[in-house]
């Protein structure tokens, strides 16, 4: 792979610590959501983290493929949910990417959510990793 961009992050203490980027844009409490056993409140946690980023990266490669395909998209909106959960061999993830595209037909709509998640970078780093559903609103 040649590399294009390198983002840098670190975080102290875990889910109660603190999270942030080399370049200090950045910069975030963490606290552990009530569901998990922790507090909840006032700071982030990683599946926030994550359904942020991954609805970004998903959001780019639906207007990628929408523009190879030569379809006006009109305005696009990418929802992620991302789910923790335990099962028999210990915690794991779920993801649901839900598109919101107005001005196209649902089924257009869903073939592009399709189109995307063969190219988004985030979809091929979990595929066959975790469930990703696609679904469109």
């Amino acid at each position: 792979m040649q590399v294009l961009y390198t983002a840098n992050a670190s975080a102290t203490a875990g889910r109660d610590g603190k999270t942030s980027s080399d370049d200090g844009v950045l910069d975030f409490a963490l606290t552990v959501p009530k569901g998990l056993g922790g507090p909840g409140g006032a700071g982030t946690n990683p599946e926030q983290l994550f359904a942020c980023g991954y609805a970004a990266c998903f959001g780019g490669a639906l207007k990628l493929v929408a523009g190879m395909q030569k379809i006006v998209t009109g305005p696009v909106t990418i929802h992620a949910s991302v789910s923790i959960g335990k099962d028999d061999t210990g915690y794991g993830l779920a993801v649901k990417l839900t598109g919101e595209m107005p001005s196209l037909p649902a089924e257009q709509a869903l073939a592009l959510m399709h189109a995307a998640h063969q190219v988004c970078p985030y979809s091929k780093a979990t595929r066959g990793n975790i469930e990703v559903e696609l679904a469109v609103s």
